[in-house]
């Protein structure tokens, strides 16, 4: 099989191209450049996709012993990730810009081109499996070691998209054994720090970036009851669950810490309120799409039962999901969750599993809690 191997310069897809190779497929290295102006150098284990990065995958592609390329993706990438994620937060929303990278660049744009060049598939260092069922149609599972499952992020692929992808990792039971592995094969980035943060924002400091790309007013905050009790700069620098940086001039009334309930970017307010309220338990999801073929339920409308998982490294937790037709006659995930969770916000992705088959993931809409609702009555 021809073979397309995703070169991040990180340990994972290093070993993912090797096992490839050990596997007998005619495999070649692509390293995708996503900024014109990419970073001299890492910062510890902050951002990826520098200078550095693709040094260390040309390296690890020389001891291979298999063609080398970068490929320009940087223009595809400022559009449909860093743009969305400017678009997403002066909304309101909060978005997972590695979900939309997964999605647009790595298994769209990325999977599009090797199709094209003939290539039959795309490997990643992704923990994920792929497996097939007894008709051969493929299925998205969770990895064997659930602590660095990845499945979560890859939920965005469609059953077309698993069809030509490949995840060497699948089964390795421990990140420590990849590690052990890319030392025995002389790859030198056996020892490299796993990335983290935002690769476009690589100081983390998140709010600082949107304020030079989003026009920010100041405005009031809100307590979940509607009185004033302090102004922001900005809503849209603010987040679902935050607490720190507040600044808030009325203390509540039971001296406890309050938390931003809610962003409400049309009149430039933010909600914020007790800790308890941050709990939701009904999600309304649009922008559907399913890891595979759909279940049966998702064409006949009917309830199924379900885990869902909304942050990367979140626990998953069990809930009642039904699909229905939204106002734009577009399906919508209707989601009541068993367990609450705290400090869901629009804009996130929330991914539903059966068991350890990913069964599709929609980016929220509304997440609403029981308790305030109650409480506004």
């Amino acid at each position: 099989m021809k073979v397309l191997a995703a070169m991040s310069g990180g340990v994972d897809s290093a070993v993912a191209a090797a096992r490839a190779v050990e596997a007998g497929h005619d495999v070649v290295g692509v390293h995708l450049a996503l900024s014109r102006m990419p970073g001299t150098l890492r910062t510890g284990s902050r951002g990826c996709c520098t200078i550095e990065d693709s040094r260390d995958a040309w390296r690890a592609c020389d001891v291979l012993g298999i063609p080398y390329y970068v490929w320009d993706f940087s223009e595809r990438f400022k559009e449909d990730v860093v743009e969305d994620f400017v678009a997403e937060y002066a909304a309101g929303r909060t978005p997972n810009p590695c979900m939309r990278c997964n999605e647009r660049i790595k298994f769209a744009a990325l999977l599009e081109k090797a199709l094209a060049l003939g290539f039959d598939a795309v490997c990643t260092g992704h923990y994920a499996k792929v497996i097939e069922d007894a008709d051969g149609n493929r299925e998205l599972h969770r990895a064997a070691d659930w602590a660095k499952d990845q499945s979560y992020v890859l939920g965005v692929l469609t059953h077309e998209q698993l069809k030509h992808s490949l995840f060497p990792l699948a089964d390795t039971p421990s990140k420590a054994e990849v590690r052990a592995e890319a030392e025995r094969r002389g790859l030198s980035v056996a020892n490299k720090p796993d990335s983290h943060d935002i690769c476009f924002i690589p100081d983390g400091d998140t709010r600082g970036w949107l304020s030079e790309r989003i026009e920010m007013a100041d405005g009031e905050i809100l307590d979940h009851e509607g009185n004033v009790v302090g102004t922001h700069p900005g809503a849209t620098a603010f987040t679902v669950g935050q607490r720190k940086g507040l600044r808030l001039g009325r203390p509540a009334p039971d001296g406890k810490p309050r938390f931003v309930l809610e962003i409400r970017p049309k009149d430039n307010t933010v909600v914020v309120g007790p800790q308890e309220l941050l709990a939701v338990d009904v999600l309304r999801g649009i922008k559907v799409s399913w890891a595979g073929l759909p279940i049966a339920a998702a064409g006949s409308g009917e309830e199924f039962a379900c885990m869902v998982q909304v942050r990367a490294h979140g626990d998953p937790v069990p809930a009642r999901a039904r699909v229905q037709a939204g106002a734009d006659g577009r399906p919508e995930l209707a989601v009541s969750l068993v367990e609450p969770l705290r400090g869901v916000a629009p804009g996130q992705t929330m991914v539903l599993y059966q068991g350890t088959r990913v069964l599709g993931q929609a980016t929220i809409d509304s997440a609403r809690s029981a308790a305030w609702r109650g409480a506004a009555g």
